[in-house]
């Protein structure tokens, strides 16, 4: 097997957050579910969107996030998404490209036009997401870039982007794509209602070896295994994928891997601002640790260090210098 030019080339969906401090009235006011991520349509995205204040507009997409903060470590990235030929596609391939993130997917033209995720936040930093697909759901597996994924130690898969059939189809072939080539498959699965619609491809993929590192929160491990009880869904996944690794937001992080079960707490920070990002930014910590080897703890701290800087300010982008950060906090 060739040494590998990329560390983790990752499949998702290709997003500008517009994001807007709230009252809490207006998530109730909207029927919003709080804290966290609903679909919806063109006539939805035009009504909450009239109802934000002023907003700020930031290229996101939850594997671009975590592309951004491994770039920001150091680490050797590049991306595959569907924008249109749009102002926002424009935003969108000219921020991740800043970042040094390899983006080469053309954009699509006419519409629908480019994906944007309308992010509310309340005063306690917890963010409420109304996500607009458009042309982000359009990635076809023509699309694929299989010379780059068969080059990157990880090919790293969104979740969130299983729910159309069209990039659906497109992950499935780049899996191939990566096992053929020898590489390693990493899957987040993103939020409980696509385990809801999806629950029964992914428990699939773990049985036939498809995923090896499986990324989860506490609610998501539940939704998958169908258990409430935190250790009891650690213990029926653990021994089924290489490298399991749960967040618990504010409790911290569990990893299991070859055998060893780790935790590590939260890093300690003195406001959060917003929590937009947080798993994309700890998957970003742990897959750099991972790629250069490190113990499952480091990995794990390094997560809990990235998510920490990104939920002290607006945007799920990494604002601090995290190479910096991390050599300082790691000391």
């Amino acid at each position: 097997m060739p040494e590998p030019t990329l560390d983790v080339i990752a499949i998702g969906n290709a997003i500008v957050d517009v994001m807007a401090p709230c009252e809490d009235a207006v998530i109730e006011q909207f029927g919003m579910t709080r804290g966290g991520m609903t679909l919806v349509d063109t006539a939805r995205a035009h009504a909450l969107y009239e109802a934000m204040g002023p907003a700020r507009e930031i290229s996101g997409g939850s594997a671009a996030n975590t592309l951004a903060g491994l770039a920001a470590l150091g680490a050797r990235c590049a991306f595959i998404g569907q924008v249109a030929d749009d102002q926002l596609g424009e935003v969108f391939a000219h921020d991740i490209r800043a970042g040094g993130i390899a983006f080469d997917t053309p954009a699509r033209a006419g519409d629908p036009p480019t994906a944007r995720c309308l992010i509310f936040v309340t005063a306690d930093g917890q963010r409420t997401m109304n996500t607009f697909l458009g042309a982000s759901q359009f990635l076809p597996p023509a699309a694929l870039d299989e010379a780059a994924i068969a080059a990157a130690q990880i090919l790293y898969l969104e979740g969130y982007l299983w729910d159309p059939e069209e990039p659906r189809a497109a992950m499935r072939r780049a899996i191939a794509a990566a096992r053929t080539a020898g590489r390693k498959v990493a899957f987040t699965l993103s939020d409980a209602f696509v385990i809801e619609r999806h629950g029964a491809d992914f428990r699939a993929m773990i049985e036939t070896g498809e995923i090896d590192i499986l990324f989860a929160n506490h609610i998501e491990l539940a939704a998958l295994t169908g258990d409430d009880d935190f250790h009891a869904g650690i213990a029926a996944l653990k021994d089924k994928v290489p490298v399991l690794v749960v967040t618990r937001s504010a409790d911290g992080a569990v990893a299991a891997a070859g055998g060893e079960l780790v935790e590590v707490p939260a890093e300690p920070i003195s406001h959060v601002v917003d929590t937009t990002g947080a798993g994309d930014l700890f998957a970003a910590g742990f897959l750099f640790g991972h790629v250069r080897g490190r113990p499952l703890a480091e990995c794990l701290r390094l997560g809990a260090i990235c998510a920490a800087e990104v939920i002290s300010h607006y945007g799920a982008r990494p604002e601090a210098d995290l190479k910096a950060l991390v050599t300082e906090k790691l000391r």
